[in-house]
């Protein structure tokens, strides 16, 4: 504005005249103003020009910006066991994708989420805290259900969470695929828009149910988005393979049509999902931003199987839609004890590959740093240079520096479980009767409902949990159990907070409890 008044005076005093022509004076004057003009000129050029230097600048620095803030992928499988790759050896299922993860990146081979079922699990992922701390320790289904088991009917979302710290530091958000914090069935529960999200497509929530097969090509369009508006984004792709039921499309039951036909689905479902996996990575290479994103891949719980031979049959899923049930489900642990709705390694020991080139080792594999799905949220807030609350306390801790290859930090306090275990111990399920379980360095106490009954495993020697200890190790075992015991009295009783459907009221007196 001020360079516009002062070329206005100018003309204001050379302009005079009933019919505005110039009269121009005397050769000297006349050269006076011609020079002015020269000069006025030239100040205007150097203050344009130093403006257009000033936006370039200011430009430049919002790049900068959104280049040090790297981007954040997180894909979370369902029911996706351990051996369920074909760079961990699976002897017929083909994931060149997540392999090029691996090849790409770094394997963690101790990876273990917080509970052998998906909402607890998931709960950690957004909360950084053993979901018993929230009352859950099973899935969200229907309210009589959630009643009779304690539960509330979703995550309070007035909880610490993820998304919403990245929200608040400048991240664009996004929920695609499974949601599973409440369920379908409860239709007045909180949209993922409440928690923190800037954009979702999602199925087990209240509203419209995504399409399992979408999540890609939505998860792809957000990163468009928010590269174009140059934003650093976040995203939960949550994905639903290789849970029931198996949603198989043709052509990926032809890639496999010399299996059997309960492998062949199987085989086909994870294919399926690891080409669409395949076409984000793709996307990132497209638009140069491979080297300042973070992925990772890994699963919320180890491989379901039926407790015994089960006929194969097509089943209705009330947020899925119909496909293959249990009959299907040929998941494989890697040798780990147990699967899906056990403590032990086969139900919460799960894959975990995390690639960011240049910062994450490329084709390495970690097999003995111990990380857990409690520790990804004060990972993902260091990397994305957000300071938490001081009123925030995880239970976990940043794991930046084992993703890089150095020293692992030290976890001052152990690691908690808590599940509804069968007791006592069913033939059909003999690995599915812990409902506690506490892991501190190399050790490992799974215990029954009452404690009345414990196992002892020293992870560093026998990961696969072949051997108990308890006997020879009593300290131990007293220890740790002490540990779990003061772990127990930090619980709370019941639920709290807004977590209850309308619906709760109606339930019965006797299973609200």
């Amino acid at each position: 504005m001020q360079l516009m008044h002062s070329t206005c005076s100018v003309h204001k005093t050379i302009y005079v005249g009933k019919d505005h022509k110039p009269k121009w004076g005397t050769p000297p004057i006349r050269q006076q103003i011609e020079r002015s003009h020269k000069t006025m000129n030239r100040l205007m050029m150097t203050r344009t020009i130093g403006l257009l230097l000033a936006c370039l600048t200011a430009l430049r620095s919002i790049e900068a910006s959104a280049v040090e803030k790297p981007n954040i992928l997180f894909i979370f499988a369902d029911d996706w066991g351990w051996g369920d790759l074909s760079c961990h050896g699976h002897p017929y299922v083909k994931t060149p994708n997540i392999d090029r993860l691996a090849k790409e990146g770094t394997d963690f081979h101790r990876f273990t989420v917080a509970s052998g079922v998906c909402s607890p699990s998931r709960t950690a992922v957004m909360t950084g805290h053993f979901p018993a701390r929230y009352n859950i320790d099973g899935h969200f289904a229907w309210v009589p259900s959630n009643a009779k088991r304690n539960m509330p009917d979703w995550l309070n979302p007035e909880a610490p969470l993820l998304p919403r710290f990245l929200q608040q530091a400048g991240y664009a958000t996004a929920h695609f695929g499974k949601w599973h914090l409440s369920n379908n069935m409860i239709p007045d529960s909180p949209l993922p828009s409440e928690y923190g999200y800037d954009e979702y497509g999602a199925f087990n929530c209240a509203e419209e149910q995504m399409p399992v097969h979408e999540d890609a090509d939505n998860a792809i369009a957000f990163i468009e988005k928010s590269h174009h508006a140059q934003k650093p984004f976040f995203i939960n792709l949550w994905i639903h393979e290789p849970h029931t039921p198996f949603h198989t499309v043709p052509k990926y039951r032809w890639r496999f049509r010399d299996l059997e036909e309960p492998d062949n689905i199987y085989a086909s479902v994870l294919s399926h999902a690891d080409d669409r996996i395949g076409e984000v990575l793709d996307a990132l290479d497209r638009l140069k931003l491979t080297d300042n994103t973070l992925v990772i891949f890994s699963s919320d719980n180890g491989p379901a199987r039926a407790a015994s031979p089960t006929k194969l049959e097509l089943t209705h899923d009330t947020a899925t839609g119909a496909g293959y049930g249990i009959g299907a489900a040929k998941g494989i642990t890697g040798g780990r004890k147990g699967y899906k709705g056990a403590l032990f390694e086969g139900g919460i020991g799960v894959p975990f590959i995390a690639r960011w080139p240049g910062n994450i080792a490329a084709g390495k594999v970690d097999e003995s740093s111990l990380i857990s799905a409690v520790d990804l949220l004060p990972t993902f807030c260091e990397v994305a240079g957000v300071k938490l609350p001081e009123t925030y306390k995880p239970d976990g801790i940043s794991q930046v520096s084992t993703l890089m290859g150095k020293e692992s930090p030290v976890r001052a306090n152990p690691l908690f479980w808590k599940m509804s275990g069968a007791w006592p111990i069913r033939k059909a399920q003999p690995n599915h009767w812990v409902s506690y379980a506490v892991v501190h360095e190399n050790w490992k106490l799974l215990a029954n409902r009452d404690a009345s009954y414990s196992e002892l495993y020293d992870l560093a020697t026998n990961p696969y949990e072949q051997t108990d200890l308890k006997e020879q190790k009593p300290e131990v075992v007293r220890q740790l159990t002490r540990q779990l015991d003061q772990w127990k009295e930090t619980l709370p009783v019941e639920p709290a907070g807004d977590v209850f459907s309308n619906e709760r009221a109606q339930t019965k007196p006797a299973l609200q409890r």
